[in-house]
């Protein structure tokens, strides 16, 4: 099954746009980003405590700009990776979601 998120041109580098999805039957949300010109895309939710990520709509990265930070308890991963690098779940990975371009448009893949 495939999900269009948005336009490319929707996001900027360093930027990113939460959306919602449905998976195996449950609403879900996730949120895609660009960074060193590189589309990923993973699930909103930290390893360490469930919540999402975003500091506010559709702010994950912290101040500098280099790493994506849990809102609550200020958890950073790898943008590229997903890898928590510092904080509670440090070891731990964010969930990726598969993502392709097609003519523009960012779309979701998913696995039902």
């Amino acid at each position: 099954m495939e999900q269009i998120i948005c336009r490319l041109e929707e996001i900027t580098e360093h930027g990113g746009i939460s959306f919602n999805y449905t998976q195996c039957g449950e609403s879900r949300e996730g949120f895609v980003l660009v960074y060193q010109g590189q589309l990923r895309a993973y699930v909103n939710s930290c390893p360490h405590t469930g919540v999402t990520l975003n500091w506010s709509e559709n702010q994950f990265f912290d101040y500098s700009q280099q790493f994506i930070q849990c809102s609550v308890h200020g958890a950073i991963f790898q943008p590229l990776t997903g890898a928590c690098v510092r904080g509670p779940c440090l070891g731990q990975n964010l969930s990726p979601l598969e993502v392709k371009l097609d003519d523009q448009q960012l779309v979701l893949i998913l696995d039902e």
